[in-house]
């Protein structure tokens, strides 16, 4: 088991669980977001807005590759971005691995988007954000384990899913 996949939507959690279980089971941390934004010199914002989504998606895949091809070298704990697992050919390549979807109720992840102030490109308006959240729900129903972070703090995720990976063993 080289790697565990954080999936979510936006607001769940992916980036600030991913260290945190990361430092429990002694891996590196990897979020594919920074990654795009490292190799690309622009924000995801920034990206969305120049270049567009579909472009924005296929630096994604890219960097996805690229995290996959150093997993034997360096287990990580990797939190994808929001809508990684609607390209097809992520999803059939995290196929191999473990994916953990963190999830909270719509309403909760709209708050916790507006509280932390930053410019997500698809977190504009609360109707299309809640269709969006819809939408995906058939690409995180294939992950193989699945946490309710409402009410819970990052830590205590986090430990669930070392509790959850233990008992994989």
């Amino acid at each position: 088991m080289p790697a565990v996949f954080l999936t979510g939507f936006m607001g769940s959690g992916k980036s600030t669980v991913g260290p945190l279980l990361a430092e429990l089971l002694h891996w590196r941390f990897v979020d594919l977001d920074q990654r795009v934004e490292t190799r690309v010199g622009s924000t995801v914002a920034e990206i969305f807005s120049r270049d567009g989504e579909a472009w924005f998606r296929q630096a994604e895949s890219d960097a996805l590759r690229e995290v996959v091809g150093e997993l034997e070298a360096y287990p990580a704990v990797v939190a994808l971005g929001g809508g990684a697992l609607a390209t097809p050919g992520n999803a059939a390549l995290l196929a191999q691995f473990l994916v953990v979807h963190l999830d909270a109720p719509v309403e909760e992840l709209w708050q916790r988007c507006q509280q932390q102030g930053s410019v997500r490109p698809l977190a504009q308006e609360r109707v299309c954000f809640a269709s969006l959240h819809a939408e995906r729900q058939t690409e995180y129903a294939t992950a193989a384990f699945r946490v309710h972070t409402e009410g819970r703090t990052p830590s205590c995720v986090a430990e669930m899913i070392q509790t959850w990976l233990d008992a994989l063993k």
